[in-house]
């Protein structure tokens, strides 16, 4: 006879809930596992699409170039009219849109009337001077043989200056005697390399008005206004107020199309009337490479005046320490009282 068997234990409390929690805890783990993408191979949700805007802003302006500067060269010397030239001047220079640097040289040491002058016009400048030369060595030599115009050389002493300091800007030869629009200052930012424009003139008897400079289609240079007998002596019939080109080409053969010459100067040793003409040839090598301004070179901006005032005097420094020789007294007689 078998053995009877034992009786089945009961399940206890804690066991049974055991076994509950771990299997609520697999169930759980079933749908966190689909809903927090653990599995790779579930595709990701895809981006919410951007909302548009009915009223997009516009793309940003882009910064507007910054102008170029002008260089303005203005030879100068110790003489009568010199305040009267140079004030005027400076007005001009004053309303001429920014930036501008004037580049006032003066014949031998720089005076301290004109240093006066300049620290008072209202315009940025630089005072230079431009020593005289020494005398030549052969006594004998040929009056001929000596510079003529000792402008060239004040000129030549700013563009040394615009070379050492490699300003970067439109270079513009304005003499203090000429009378100047505003209009010039505008269109001289509008030269790339080389630019020409016609110039009235005075002629030196002050009889009669002539235009010397380009003839233009459009801004091609396609002729020449003048009325010398020697124009067929002269390469490019340009007044020295007449042309401006860009400061780089001084230092730079790529900025210029000739590039023949290394030493870009004024030839003070050539007669006084050529000087322009083969200070031009050294940066271009014909009409190709010049731009008239305005289109169609129609319009006269600045005026070449001739003017002397080698008979008259003026006070030192501008400032009256005695009485005139003449002087006429008051009536106080004859005077009545408002």
């Amino acid at each position: 006879m078998a053995p009877p068997c034992s009786p089945r234990r009961p399940i206890s409390a804690p066991c049974f809930l055991i076994c509950f929690l771990l299997g609520f805890v697999a169930g759980l783990f079933f749908f966190a596992h689909r809903h927090l993408h653990l599995d790779h191979q579930l595709p990701l949700p895809s981006a919410p699409e951007a909302v548009t805007d009915p009223h997009p802003l516009p793309p940003p302006a882009p910064k507007p170039a910054q102008p170029k500067l002008l260089l303005v060269v203005t030879p100068t010397r110790a003489r009568p009219l010199q305040a009267y030239y140079l004030r005027r001047l400076a007005h001009t220079l004053r309303l001429a849109p920014s930036p501008l640097l004037w580049l006032v040289v003066e014949d031998g040491a720089a005076t301290p009337e004109t240093a006066a002058l300049l620290r008072g016009c209202g315009v940025m400048y630089r005072h230079l001077s431009s020593p005289a030369p020494e005398p030549p060595q052969e006594p004998r030599r040929r009056r001929q043989d000596l510079p003529v115009d000792s402008r060239a050389r004040r000129r030549n002493a700013a563009l040394d200056h615009i070379e050492h300091h490699r300003l970067h800007g439109i270079v513009y030869f304005a003499d203090e005697t000429n009378v100047y629009s505003l209009d010039l200052f505008h269109h001289l930012r509008q030269i790339r390399s080389f630019g020409t424009w016609p110039v009235a003139m005075l002629a030196p008897g002050k009889s009669k008005t002539i235009l010397a400079g380009p003839v233009c289609n459009g801004s091609r240079v396609v002729g020449w206004h003048t009325a010398e007998k020697t124009r067929s002596l002269h390469r490019f019939h340009v007044d020295m107020s007449g042309f401006a080109f860009s400061s780089t080409m001084l230092w730079d053969t790529n900025n210029r199309a000739h590039q023949a010459w290394n030493y870009i100067r004024l030839l003070d040793t050539v007669k006084q009337g050529f000087q322009v003409t083969t200070f031009i040839e050294q940066l271009v090598e014909d009409e190709t490479h010049m731009e008239g301004i305005p289109a169609g070179c129609s319009k006269i901006m600045n005026f070449h005046l001739h003017m002397e005032d080698r008979d008259l005097l003026y006070p030192k420094g501008w400032q009256i320490t005695e009485n005139l020789d003449v002087v006429i007294p008051l009536n106080q007689e004859g005077s009545t009282r408002v």
